[in-house]
């Protein structure tokens, strides 16, 4: 092993260390069930903002962005453009919501408003989701470190497990907040420290970035509009089912309002602030480091991309029309000094080890055992099912993204299902708040109807890989897949709202 590999990967394993150290140091500070799932509600604004903001940059966030700006345009960024109107509903009416409730669970509110049906409903799509997102992004990190590093993928996978079952078993939400803390300082760290040696390496520097991006159109966000040539073509469906600016942002939003409204994992943080203040004050410094920080890895797709122009000997021959999410992995390997690589790949667990384990291990004691198995008093069983919890949810995880090894496949079934169980929370959730004449039966309907909307636009735009028949090929999905999640969402709200006429709510 030569020095430059020998320092990144000493840097790399020192910031794993730190973590699972830090995890420890919590758990022995704090012992009981409100501290790991609350963290006394004594937490600051400013960490639990900036915890959050570790969550909304995923490690496929880090070298998916800058493989699609290489690869295209900015019209993905969009969807960051979106996060500040959802932080202004949010602030307005989910962070006071939620807080008045005065639970850690983000879904026993719709027991009292639908039935228990809605709230257990809602915990297992949470948990089946966390399950499939730490099993993707443990895989895809593993992926892209393992050339870095040359370890085994299975090795990285295990490895990547176990520091977030380690971390949140001994720490809980407490561990999480101030892990995220850090973990963000390396996130924001990482690409600064990309985007400097690539101003130093690029002919021009910034300008002739800018300069020749924009001339062959690297910065455009994408088109109001479908061309009037596809419009005349397709009909006026055609406004729907292509990737525009606005198409995007719609999906933005309601991407991001379900993980300010629905989503365990954020709502279980901002309500460890002690006040509202406090709870709206970490919504706000999520969003606006969230923007800039999408805008860096964007940035450093369009710099490869010149990059790769004006220095074609740089990077292997056609790895830039083949494989352009391997450029940014290849140019951290190679392109940065001993040390800053290691940097850069700590950057990238740290947006990886974001771990959701503790929210899990909340709802699995708060939703499931004390609902349906004892409804314990006692602190000290509570921290065992809370512990015993985060370990089981972890080794679940940690399998799922081993066997994606041997079903590769699986990455695509999970994005294009991943909106059946998220569009429905967070439909049902908006029905509960906006039609007071729905009860269960009105919301089960809705339910019903606008999961089968969301299963059918999914599976009828994939009938070339045999998840539709061909013979109901005219009756497939004309819109872009990311109206998927928007008409599910507006199914279960109009569906829900008509049913209730029917059979209204029982006061």
């Amino acid at each position: 092993m030569n020095v430059s590999r020998a320092a990144d990967l000493a840097v790399l394993v020192a910031y794993l260390c730190l973590t699972v150290g830090l995890g420890c140091w919590f758990g022995l500070r704090r012992r009981s069930t409100d501290d790991f799932m609350a963290g006394g509600h004594s937490l600051p604004g400013w960490a639990v903002g900036l915890s959050m903001f570790g969550s909304f940059v995923s490690s496929i966030s880090f070298l998916a962005n800058p493989g699609k700006s290489f690869a295209g345009d900015w019209n993905p960024f969009v969807f960051a453009l979106s996060a500040p109107i959802a932080a202004l509903i949010a602030v307005v009416w989910f962070v006071p919501f939620f807080r008045r409730t005065g639970t850690v669970s983000a879904y026993e509110h719709l027991e009292q408003r639908f039935g228990p049906w809605a709230r257990t409903y809602a915990v297992i799509c949470f948990l089946l989701l966390q399950v499939a997102r730490m099993a993707t992004i443990a895989y895809l990190l593993a992926l892209a470190v393992a050339p870095f590093t040359g370890w085994r993928i299975e090795t990285i996978i295990i490895i990547t497990g176990a520091v977030m079952i380690l971390y949140s078993i001994f720490g809980g939400i407490e561990a999480v907040v101030w892990i995220g803390v850090l973990q963000s300082g390396i996130l924001l760290l990482g690409p600064l420290i990309c985007i400097i040696a690539l101003l130093a390496m690029v002919p021009g520097g910034l300008a002739g970035i800018i300069e020749t991006g924009s001339e062959a159109g690297k910065f455009d966000l994408g088109n109001a509009l479908p061309t009037s040539s596809a419009i005349t073509g397709a009909g006026w469906a055609a406004i729907f089912n292509a990737q525009t600016f606005w198409i995007v942002l719609v999906y933005g939003l309601f991407v991001n309002l379900t993980n300010f409204g629905v989503d365990q994992s954020y709502v279980q943080r901002y309500v460890t602030t002690p006040d509202d203040r406090q709870a709206k004050r970490s919504v706000w410094i999520t969003t606006l480091l969230y923007v800039p920080a999408s805008a860096f890895f964007f940035f450093i797709g369009t710099a490869l991309w010149v990059l790769s122009r004006q220095r074609s000997d740089f990077f292997p021959a056609g790895m830039a029309a083949e494989a352009p999410d391997q450029i940014f992995p290849f140019f951290i390997a190679n392109g940065l000094p001993p040390g800053l690589g290691g940097l850069v790949v700590a950057a990238i667990f740290a947006a990886a080890l974001d771990s959701n384990l503790s929210s899990m291990a909340t709802l699995t004691l708060c939703d499931l055992y004390r609902r349906y198995f004892r409804d314990t008093k006692s602190d000290r069983e509570a921290m065992w099912v809370l512990r015993f919890s985060t370990l089981g949810w972890g080794i679940v995880g940690t399998a799922a993204a081993l066997a994606m090894t041997q079903a590769k496949s699986v990455l695509d079934v999970w994005w294009e299902l991943a909106g059946i169980c998220s569009g429905g929370m967070l439909g049902l959730f908006l029905l509960g708040r906006l039609a007071k004449r729905a009860g269960s039966a009105a919301g089960l309907i809705g339910v019903i109807a606008g999961v089968l909307t969301i299963l059918w636009m999914s599976l009828s735009s994939k009938s070339d890989q045999g998840w539709w028949p061909t013979s109901l090929a005219a009756y497939g999905n004309p819109l872009h897949p990311f109206m998927t999640i928007v008409c599910g969402t507006l199914v279960i709200m109009f569906v829900g709202w008509l049913a209730a006429f029917v059979v209204p709510r029982r006061v």
